[in-house]
């Protein structure tokens, strides 16, 4: 390809470029995808909080665009992971809740983000939480990842490193291993080492860190080993919550000086973002409720991108995304097809060779979950929450004027579009 790139003539070059929604810097540009989980909407700086600093996330907005209408595709972890890795409706891959079954998980069968990157030339490695299934076959080395080194669950103990019930948790490459040290640093370790490795060549780095979801203890606290009366999520405070989203900061800031040090900064796609609205210590303003809903404190999340000389620097995106358009973008700048897709490619936006867009989500909980629907057009927000309810984004972000009564055309539009959803997607099965 690059021999082939030398005897392009700069004629050629230029057409190239106009046929093109946005420059690459070359062929395949590395691409780091970094995941928190359960953070709140406003726990960074760049989002607006005050209590806690997070420079080196921050930093990516600084040097690429910060959007500001995200939202994942589920209020909880494993369905949006799932959109993530199929970059389609997680229903379509047997997905709507949290996995409590052992016997199911996301199937090889699924196209993945991974194995389509791993197929083009890519070296794959994920570093952190799965949370989609137990089995060999639903691993991520099953679903295209050359390297892993993390958890299953949806939970580890950040020090001894077992599961709520007390099992050893911590894997890599499939097999049960021990290793010494606050989970959070022991993941930013394993990505800065991907990046030493394989800096030569082409790499999809996925982090998923667990952090600041709970067990709620913060760094530099060795003896704070949970068993299962203090394992859960309500043991802990805000103080620990806090601590524990600066040390994952700190775990970036390393990723991103990795980059730099390797010399290949300038041709890596950074993106960082949330799986599902915060929890109980998080703060999700200005938005009403978080995890386990569909309001909007429970499935808009923070997002942050950066590509040097692609994104322009410091810019901000009203541009409404969800979780399964970053897997469209991804394999649209590594050349990869997006085709059945259910995700849109967001770089022409984000490099300003296109306008925004309107654009329509749905979601849906399981009747065991509360059967919560929702969908979000332009500025219409549905909820179907035992009643029905219909907000203006716009004009009322926090979701507290229902205005169903006073717009009845656009509520049976809305109700009738998640229906037509729901008979197009495939039923979930199997969580």
């Amino acid at each position: 390809m690059k021999t082939l790139l030398l005897t392009v003539t700069r004629s050629a070059l230029l057409l190239l470029t106009c046929l093109s929604p946005f420059v690459l810097a070359q062929s395949k540009p590395n691409i780091v995808l970094i995941l928190s989980d359960d953070l709140g909407y406003n726990d960074l700086s760049s989002y607006g909080s005050k209590e806690i600093k997070t420079p080196n996330i921050d930093s990516i907005a600084r040097d690429g665009v910060r959007l500001t209408h995200a939202y994942a595709n589920a209020s909880v972890c494993s369905p949006t992971r799932a959109a993530l890795m199929t970059g389609r409706y997680q229903q379509r891959a047997g997905f709507e809740w949290v996995i409590t079954n052992q016997e199911h998980g996301l199937s090889a069968k699924e196209p993945s983000l991974a194995r389509k990157l791993k197929n083009s030339g890519y070296v794959t490695g994920a570093f952190g939480k799965w949370h989609l299934g137990f089995k060999p076959e639903y691993s991520p080395n099953a679903h295209g990842f050359d390297e892993f080194f993390g958890f299953l669950a949806s939970d580890l103990d950040y020090y001894s490193h077992r599961e709520s019930r007390g099992a050893p948790g911590l894997y890599e490459n499939g097999q049960l291993i021990e290793q010494p040290g606050y989970l959070t640093d022991l993941i930013s370790d394993h990505a800065v080492s991907f990046i030493d490795k394989y800096k030569q060549a082409p790499f999809f780095l996925y982090v998923p860190f667990n952090a600041p979801h709970w067990p709620y203890q913060p760094p530099n606290r060795l003896q704070d080993i949970r068993d299962k009366n203090t394992y859960g999520p309500r043991n802990g405070n805000r103080a620990d919550y806090i601590q524990m989203v600066q040390q994952m900061d700190l775990g970036i800031g390393r990723i991103l000086q990795a980059l730099e040090k390797a010399g290949v900064a300038k041709n890596t796609l950074v993106i960082f973002t949330n799986d599902n609205g915060g929890e109980r210590f998080s703060d999700n303003s200005p938005f009403f409720h978080g995890k386990y809903t569909l309001w909007e404190g429970g499935i808009r999340v923070p997002c942050l991108m950066k590509w040097p000389g692609n994104i322009p620097k410091g810019t901000v995106s009203n541009q409404p995304i969800i979780t399964m358009d970053i897997t469209a973008t991804l394999l649209s700048v590594a050349g990869v097809s997006q085709a059945t897709l259910d995700g849109l490619n967001l770089m022409p936006i984000l490099v300003g060779n296109q306008k925004s867009i309107e654009r329509t989500f749905f979601w849906r909980l399981a009747a065991a979950q509360g059967g919560q629907k929702a969908a979000r057009k332009g500025k219409w927000k549905y909820v179907r929450d035992t009643v029905e309810l219909l907000f203006d984004l716009e004009n009322d972000p926090s979701e507290r004027i229902n205005l169903s009564y006073r717009n009845p055309e656009i509520l049976s539009e809305m109700r009738n579009a998640v229906d037509e959803w729901e008979k197009e997607i495939k039923a979930p099965s199997g969580n």
